[in-house]
């Protein structure tokens, strides 16, 4: 049912020229509230404590470590809190499967895929050159990932 929610959201703030508080939203900020909504759906639980995002209110955006990545907590007491490596192998697990392939190569993430923290967001590739692509055309590679993260979260909505 919360995958349905988010997607519902997802679908309204992909809509141009969205009001809120009276102006318009600049499409950076859509795209950015739409890829937060993505990033929340396939990361599913909280660093720290395990729980469900979403089940503590509004998950709260934090960025951490030196590659400066970005994971959303699922409440205010967790900031206090350290993360806890099995949850942290769990979100990453559940990005690498929700993007499942190289953005571009087109093929499948292999065993043990390269990455790297693209605007905060981790991007798993191939090989090194691929690596360095993504870095050429940052946004474009994000955009790809976007789609890839709702067509996973479709397949999953799809299969419940």
């Amino acid at each position: 049912m919360k995958i349905a929610r988010m997607l519902i959201v997802l679908a309204l703030t992909m809509s141009t020229g969205q009001v809120v508080n009276g102006q318009d939203r600049s499409r950076t900020d859509q795209e950015q509230a739409r890829r937060d909504q993505l990033r929340i759906a396939v990361q599913e639980i909280c660093p720290t404590s395990g729980n469900k995002l979403g089940e503590h209110g509004d998950p709260i955006k934090v960025t951490v470590g030196k590659e400066k990545e970005e994971v959303f907590l699922c409440c205010k007491g967790c900031l206090k809190q350290k993360l806890d490596p099995k949850h942290w192998t769990t979100i990453h697990a559940n990005f690498a499967k929700a993007q499942r392939i190289c953005p571009i190569m087109k093929k499948k993430l292999p065993k043990n895929p390269k990455w790297v923290v693209v605007q905060g967001q981790i991007v798993y590739t191939c090989c090194p050159p691929c690596v360095k692509k993504i870095l050429a055309d940052p946004i474009t590679h994000l955009r790809k990932i976007d789609e890839l993260y709702m067509a996973s979260l479709k397949t999953k909505r799809i299969r419940r």
